[in-house]
C-alpha cells in the first residue's frame, strides 16, 4: 500500500525519454504517447539514457561510428538545455546502455566495441573499467566479447551485464560480479565473474526491479526465445528464463515503474510497448517511431 503524500510534496508528470538512432535526437513523452517533444538533436548514434531526477539531468551515450573509437557521453538538463559532453569522444569506444547509482555518484556503463564495463562520477571525471573481456582488434571482432547492457544490484553489491554475440547465434550471455575488482586483480583477470545465463539468442538492455529482486531483458534475436522481453530471479535463478513479451521487432530499451506495476520497451523498428510486469495487459501505443534505442522512465516536477 503506497502512503499518502505529504501536502508539500511536489506535483510531478511520469515522463519517457527515448533515444533515435537513427536521427540523432532524444525524445521527452507522456508515458500514453502523447505530448511528444524533440529535446536534443544532433547526438552521434546515441544509445543509452539515464535520468537524474534530483539534479534536473539526463546522461545519454553517444556510440559514434564503432570503427573510429569516437564514443562519448552527454548531458543536459530535463527539457534538453544546457548540453554538456562529460565523456569526450574516445574516452570510451562505443557505449551502449547507462545506469545512474545516485547513493555513489556514479555512472555505469557497457562499452561495446571497447569489450568493457565502465564507471565515473557524475560529472565524468575519475574514468575506470572494472570488467575487459577482451583486447585488441582480434578480440573486437569476436561479438560474444560486447558488452550491451548492465544493471546494479545495490543490495548486494553486483553487477549484471550482457553480452550479446553474433546476431541470432544462440550465444548471447548475462553475467554477473562483484561491483568492485577483487583486491590484486584487474578488470582484464578478475576471477569473480560468474554466468547467469548463457545460450540467449541476443539479449540487450537490462533493468532490475530491486524490490521483487527480478531481473529483466530485451532479446533482439529471433522468435521464438528472441524478440522478447525476458526476466528471472536473480535470488533463485530458474532453469530457464520466464518470456513476457513476445513479438517485438529486434527489442533494445526497456524501462520499470515498479510501484505503478509497468515496464516500458522499444524495439528497432519504430514502437513503444507498455505492459504489466508480468506481460499482461501489452499495448503499443506509438509505432514507426524511428529506430529507437535506450528508454527511461521518470517522474519529473511539474512546470509551473
Amino acid at each position: 500500500m503506497k502512503s499518502a503524500p505529504h501536502a508539500d510534496a511536489p506535483a510531478t508528470t511520469a515522463r519517457l525519454f527515448v533515444l533515435e538512432l537513427n536521427a540523432g535526437c532524444i525524445h521527452s513523452i507522456n508515458v500514453d504517447g502523447s505530448d511528444k517533444k524533440t529535446i536534443v538533436t544532433g547526438c552521434r548514434h546515441p544509445d543509452g539514457i539515464v535520468v537524474d531526477v534530483e539534479a534536473g539531468h539526463i546522461c545519454w551515450t553517444n556510440m559514434g561510428v564503432p570503427n573510429l573509437n569516437d564514443g562519448s557521453i552527454e548531458r543536459a538538463d530535463l527539457d534538453g538545455s544546457n548540453r554538456k559532453t562529460i565523456v569526450a569522444q574516445g574516452g570510451t569506444f562505443t557505449p551502449k546502455q547507462i545506469i545512474l547509482d545516485k547513493k555513489a555518484g556514479k555512472l555505469y556503463w557497457c562499452d561495446r566495441e571497447g569489450m568493457r564495463l565502465m564507471r565515473a562520477n557524475l560529472d565524468g571525471s575519475r574514468l575506470e573499467t572494472l570488467i575487459e573481456s577482451g583486447h585488441g582488434d582480434a578480440d573486437r571482432r569476436d561479438q560474444t566479447r560486447w558488452c550491451v547492457g548492465l544493471a546494479i544490484d545495490p543490495t548486494h553489491n553486483k553487477i549484471y551485464w550482457t553480452q550479446k554475440g553474433p546476431d541470432n547465434a544462440g550465444r548471447g550471455r548475462i553475467f554477473c560480479a562483484n561491483l568492485e575488482i577483487p583486491h590484486g586483480e584487474t578488470p582484464a583477470n578478475r576471477t569473480d565473474i560468474e554466468v547467469f545465463f548463457d545460450r540467449l539468442p541476443e539479449p540487450i538492455d537490462l533493468e532490475l526491479d530491486v524490490r521483487n529482486r527480478m531481473l529483466y531483458w530485451t532479446d533482439r534475436g529471433d522468435p521464438p526465445r528472441g524478440n522478447t522481453v525476458n526476466r528471472a530471479s536473480i535470488d533463485n535463478k530458474p532453469a530457464e528464463p520466464e518470456i513476457v513479451v513476445t513479438h517485438l521487432m529486434e527489442g533494445i530499451g526497456i524501462a520499470l515503474d515498479v510501484p505503478n506495476d509497468r515496464m516500458f520497451v522499444t524495439d528497432f523498428a519504430g514502437s513503444m510497448y507498455s505492459a504489466r510486469l508480468d506481460g499482461s495487459g501489452e499495448r503499443n501505443f506509438l509505432y514507426a517511431q524511428g529506430n529507437l534505442t535506450g528508454i527511461a522512465y521518470a517522474e519529473i516536477p511539474k512546470e509551473k
